[in-house]
C-alpha cells in the first residue's frame, strides 16, 4: 500500500541508454500500472498523458510516464523503431516491480512500441493514444499490422481531425476504438469545436478510467 503520492523520478539503463520513468502514484492500494511513453516528436508533458498521470491515481491505477533514452539524453531526433523496442524492452523491469499488472502504452511512436511488444512483455493490455495508422496522406502505408498483432486487449483512442489516421480508417479487429471528436493527432480541439479542450480531455480519461476497471 502506498502512502506517498508525490511524484518521483527513477532512471533505468537500458542496452539504448538511460531511460527515465516519473511515477504517479495511486493512494492506497494499486490494481494497475499503466506505463505510457511519448511520441516522436515530443514528450511526456504531452496534454493526454499528463491528463491520464492527473486521473487515473484516484481510480487505484498508478501511472508511470516514460521518457525514453534518446529524450533522456537531449536529443531532437527519436532513433529507428528498433531501438525505441529497445528501451522499451530494457525498461520493463522496473515497471513490473511492483508486482502489479502492467498496461503498455503511449502516445504516436509510444503507441506503436506498446503494440509491438506487448505479447513479449506479458502486458495486460495495450492503450494506443493517437495511434499513427500510416503517415499523413500517405494511407497506403499502414501500419495496421502492428496494432492488429498487439495480442492483448486494446484501447484506440484516436482525434477524429488525426492526419495520421481518422477513426473511419482503422481496420476491424479485437481493440475498442474511442473518438475525440475534431481532435488532432495531439488532441487539441480548434476554437469552433463543439466541445472545449477540457471536455476532449475529459472524454480521453473518462475512456480509459471505464477501460481499466473492466481489466481488474
Amino acid at each position: 500500500m502506498t502512502t506517498d503520492t508525490t511524484p518521483h523520478t527513477e532512471d533505468v539503463l537500458t542496452d539504448a541508454g538511460a531511460a527515465r520513468i516519473t511515477w504517479h502514484h495511486a493512494p492506497g492500494r494499486a490494481r494497475l500500472v499503466l506505463a505510457a511513453s511519448h511520441g516522436a516528436g515530443g514528450g511526456i508533458e504531452a496534454r493526454d498523458l499528463a491528463a491520464l498521470a492527473a486521473v487515473l491515481p484516484a481510480h487505484g491505477v498508478t501511472v508511470a510516464l516514460v521518457e525514453q533514452p534518446w529524450r533522456v539524453a537531449g536529443r531532437k531526433v527519436a532513433p529507428a523503431p528498433k531501438t525505441l523496442d529497445t528501451g522499451w524492452r530494457g525498461v520493463w523491469p522496473a515497471l513490473a516491480e511492483p508486482g502489479l499488472p502492467v498496461i503498455s502504452g503511449g502516445r504516436s511512436a509510444g503507441a506503436r512500441v506498446a503494440c509491438r511488444t506487448a505479447a513479449d512483455l506479458g502486458a495486460r493490455a495495450v492503450l494506443a493514444l493517437s495511434f499513427p495508422l500510416h503517415p499523413p496522406g500517405k494511407p497506403e502505408k499502414s501500419r495496421a499490422e502492428e496494432l492488429l498483432g498487439a495480442g492483448v486487449p486494446t484501447l484506440v483512442v484516436q482525434g477524429g481531425n488525426d492526419p495520421f489516421g481518422k477513426p473511419a480508417e482503422f481496420p476491424e479487429g479485437d481493440h475498442e476504438l474511442v473518438e475525440v471528436a475534431r481532435a488532432d493527432h495531439g488532441f487539441a480541439v480548434p476554437g469552433r469545436a463543439d466541445l472545449t479542450q477540457e471536455e476532449a480531455l475529459r472524454v480521453i480519461t473518462d475512456a480509459v478510467v471505464r477501460w481499466t476497471a473492466a481489466l481488474g
